[in-house]
């Protein structure tokens, strides 16, 4: 962004980072999109996680709403960068300042602090009186495909990024810690929302790896919506006992190839 602003004009470079962002976006949603939903759907249908697929119109809006948030995120990056030139930040430039270790963990710190902060207020904004306000738009696609990932209303868009300014107020991050974040961010809510599911079925009876949220899990939040509200990690539907009861035979319904387990969607 300081790059950006210091070669071109605050206008122009404003809008080439809201290019940038849905850009972004809409080439690996693309990608997994022409994969699995037009050139090779049939050779993975067996992966499916709704056999159904959704209609045109239904993606047409989610590019629609994805546009949206791109110019609220690039909004949000603005806030990160105004915060960093007025040293209110505690982002750091020299790596051996904290070191490679804290570097990495730094990564972790802020996928569990931001993992804790989209459960609660993802929960809050399904309250019945919050989610037309802020989640109806995002669940209008029930059954969600890669564009699903950026498809919110601007309010939704606004409270999910706001916590990102606020934890570099306080953690301290190099640059290229908080740009893995990004992508570990947008790649994490492209596969909860593509539809399929790839991991093994031992996947969620392993000691660690279950406490990583698959596509499955949002999938299902998608179709049943009082259930399922993590996002990275299942810690917190764990613990609050909010994991949907079918979870588990749902993701082994798919995982597995034996046609008597499988469930209706």
């Amino acid at each position: 962004m300081e790059y950006l602003i210091s070669n071109f004009g605050i206008i122009q470079a404003v809008t080439i980072a809201i290019s940038i962002v849905f850009l972004r976006y809409l080439f690996f949603s693309g990608i997994l999109y022409s994969i699995f939903y037009l050139f090779k759907k049939q050779r993975f249908k067996h992966k499916r996680i709704q056999k159904k697929f959704p209609k045109l119109i239904r993606i047409k809006k989610e590019i629609k709403h994805s546009f949206s948030t791109a110019i609220v995120f690039t909004g949000i990056g603005l806030c990160v960068y105004a915060l960093k030139i007025n040293d209110l930040t505690k982002i750091y430039t020299d790596l051996s300042l904290y070191g490679s270790g804290y570097f990495f963990l730094s990564i972790l710190i802020i996928l569990l602090l931001h993992d804790s902060y989209f459960y609660w207020i993802h929960r809050f904004i399904h309250h019945p009186k919050l989610f037309a306000i802020f989640h109806k738009v995002h669940h209008q696609s029930r059954n969600p495909t890669p564009f699903t990932a950026f498809s919110f209303d601007v309010t939704e868009a606004i409270i999910e990024a706001a916590i990102i300014p606020v934890i570099i107020l306080f953690l301290p991050m190099h640059p290229l810690a908080i740009f893995i974040f990004f992508n570990i961010s947008l790649g994490f809510n492209i596969m909860g929302h593509l539809g399929y599911e790839f991991l093994p079925s031992w996947f969620i009876k392993h000691p660690i790896l279950k406490w990583i949220n698959t596509s499955t899990h949002h999938n299902m939040h998608h179709q049943k919506a009082n259930a399922n509200y993590g996002l990275y990690f299942n810690f917190w539907d764990t613990l609050m006992k909010t994991n949907h009861k079918h979870y588990h035979k749902k993701f082994y319904a798919i995982t597995r190839k034996n046609k008597k387990t499988s469930i209706t969607d």
